[in-house]
């Protein structure tokens, strides 16, 4: 490395920075030129050691890596923090297994009975459903026969709510079940995660 025929400055003088050109030589100023201001510049003292270091400014790859590295290392820091927190509420809430197990019951008979209830009457519009589409295969356009009445308006508009009011309880039915395996699931994490906190695995 070639070195620039101007040494470090003596004490007295000021800030003095130290630099390499592109040809690796090595040059000491009070002021670092523009063309070098985003190159790595070291902060020296009178003897010309390194005091302080400038670093080099990023390029725009750098920079971005060096954001994607950061938002990962925040992301982990906020599922630690949420960890401790979730663990913390667990600990705060339940003495025992059994506490959580017993709450998981009572949240799972809960929605069974919700269950029972939707689909008790999910049975009951299947069979109204029935009879009135019975009712209306008497006319048209349910009956081929040109000759049928068409249907009346109170019993097609009957047919229609009933059929989207079998949709609507099919659809809550399935979200409830979703919603049970969820409730079970997440009180079975809660458990393993309890015995892990205390020690009992």
């Amino acid at each position: 490395m070639l070195f620039a025929s101007a040494g470090p400055a003596v004490a007295g003088e000021g800030q003095l920075y130290r630099w390499v050109d592109e040809n690796g030589t090595v040059h000491f100023g009070d002021s670092v030129p523009p063309e070098y201001a985003k190159t790595e510049r070291h902060v020296v003292n009178e003897h010309g050691i390194s005091v302080d270091v400038l670093p080099a400014q990023k390029t725009e790859e750098q920079l971005e890596e060096q954001q994607r590295l950061e938002a990962i290392a925040a992301a982990e820091r906020r599922r630690a923090e949420e960890l401790q927190q979730r663990d913390s509420i667990l600990l705060n809430t339940y003495l025992t297994v059994d506490e959580i197990e017993a709450l998981r019951n009572r949240r799972k008979e809960l929605l069974d009975g919700q269950i029972r209830v939707t689909e008790i009457y999910l049975s009951n519009l299947r069979e109204k459903l029935q009879k009135l589409q019975t009712d209306a295969s008497r006319f048209q356009p349910y009956n081929s026969d040109p000759n049928a009445p068409p249907i009346h308006d109170w019993l097609a508009k009957e047919l229609s709510n009933t059929l989207n009011s079998i949709l609507v309880y099919e659809k809550t039915l399935d979200d409830t079940r979703i919603q049970q395996s969820e409730i079970v699931a997440k009180f079975e994490k809660d458990i393993d995660r309890f015995k892990h906190l205390k020690g009992l695995n």
